[in-house]
């Protein structure tokens, strides 16, 4: 590199493209802000009208059309160090098929559409497992040696702060042991996992909106609560990894050496999905058990309690659909030791289970358990709310399959 090139002015500042040694024995090229003064200096006065000049910053995330320079604009996205080169990748995909199980070709196709399709908005990757040697973070090390410095590792905290600088123009921002309780910690990462757009805040500096395309991948020890999801939800993708039966030591350097060849077979397989909604993957493809437990061990136990009185009276009486009001919820808990407001029941059933009351007061079919147990059908007036079992069966199967077994044994 020329010392002319080293150097850049973007905008009105002055900026010099150094190669900062890293503990591997690499080095990784940095912009780092120099004073003009400084060049002047070292290189003379002459020298500073040969820098070349750019109108300004941007970040256009691009893997196999890479372009530094965008309508006179430095590109801060980082061009990956790896090139597509045909040769073996057993290592690769035994791996891969560890970490993605029966859904291996999801998840090629997940690696594939961060590489050709990089703003392609993307379901939170969530790998979890109470076992050791996984390879949970041997994916993270991988990825990121896959994408360089377009990959960032954050801390629980990092979501939390004010302060997005350093993150918000990643391509994946992933966590390693990751532990967000807060609901709001969840809504964030929601909302950002669809957003087009980011508020980007720096310390000692004004907000900025930018485009955001960043996906987030997340790694707990904690299978049942490292993060509160809802039913319904659609947004995160939770594998259960399992450990590997023999451990390598060399795996990681065994899987970097074949990201060139890796990258060959992606850019030459062709999809085993179709882009049929806006995060690419249906629900229903990437539903699984691991997001089920998450899911159940996050309802709370009056709502648990509201679903097993309601599925003993729609399978009584053979309902496909249940309708009460909220004072019906109230009967329903009265045979238990939990007691709730009104308030609170008609937050779960308009907050978890997202219904919305009949527009006008209606007769309906009312239902009460008795103390002893005892089921009484009778009618009612009321602007109802109405539960479909198909809700029940997409949001609480392990429920209806404990209370199916529980009727058999009857």
């Amino acid at each position: 590199m020329t010392h002319k090139s080293q150097y850049l002015r973007i905008g009105t500042s002055y900026y010099k493209q150094i190669q900062k040694p890293l503990i591997s024995g690499d080095t990784l090229e940095v912009l780092t802000i120099w004073s003009k003064e400084c060049i002047r200096e070292d290189h003379g006065r002459d020298f500073i009208s040969k820098i070349k000049k750019y109108d300004g910053f941007c970040c256009v995330p691009s893997h196999i059309d890479f372009k530094q320079e965008i309508s006179n604009f430095y590109n801060t996205y980082n061009e990956l160090s790896h090139k597509p080169k045909k040769g073996d990748i057993e290592n690769s995909l035994n791996f891969m098929k560890h970490i993605f199980g029966d859904q291996l070709e999801l998840g090629l196709d997940y690696l594939k559409i961060l590489y050709e399709k990089p703003t392609q908005i993307l379901p939170v990757l969530c790998l979890v497992s109470r076992e050791r040697n996984t390879g949970k973070t041997t994916t993270l090390n991988w990825l990121k040696n896959l994408f360089g410095s377009n990959m960032t590792y954050n801390t629980n905290d990092d979501f939390r702060s004010q302060f997005n600088s350093d993150w918000s123009s990643k391509l994946i921002i992933a966590v390693d042991e990751v532990l967000l309780d807060k609901k709001e910690d969840t809504e964030r990462i929601k909302n950002l996992s669809t957003a087009r757009t980011y508020k980007v805040e720096a310390k000692g500096k004004d907000k900025n909106e930018i485009e955001f395309f960043g996906k987030f991948i997340l790694c707990s020890n904690n299978e049942k609560n490292f993060i509160k999801i809802e039913p319904g939800e659609i947004r995160f993708w939770v594998r259960k990894i399992h450990s590997f039966q023999s451990e390598d030591e060399n795996l990681l350097d065994k899987l970097i050496k074949e990201i060139p060849a890796f990258l060959h077979y992606l850019m030459h397989r062709d999809f085993y999905s179709k882009n049929s909604t806006r995060m690419w993957f249906t629900p229903k493809q990437i539903k699984t058990e691991a997001l089920k437990k998450l899911i159940n061990f996050n309802k709370n136990i009056i709502e648990i309690e509201l679903v097993n009185s309601i599925l003993e009276i729609m399978d009584c009486y053979e309902l496909e659909e249940f309708q009460f009001c909220i004072k019906d919820l109230q009967n329903l808990l009265s045979r238990t030791p939990y007691k709730e407001t009104k308030t609170k029941l008609r937050n779960i059933v308009r907050e978890e289970w997202n219904l919305a009351p009949a527009e006008n007061t209606l007769k309906y079919k009312k239902f009460s358990i008795l103390s002893e147990g005892t089921i009484v059908e009778g009618t009612d007036k009321g602007r109802f709310y109405t539960l479909k079992r198909a809700f029940l069966q997409e949001n609480y199967d392990e429920l209806m399959t404990k209370n199916n077994k529980s009727m058999n044994t009857k």
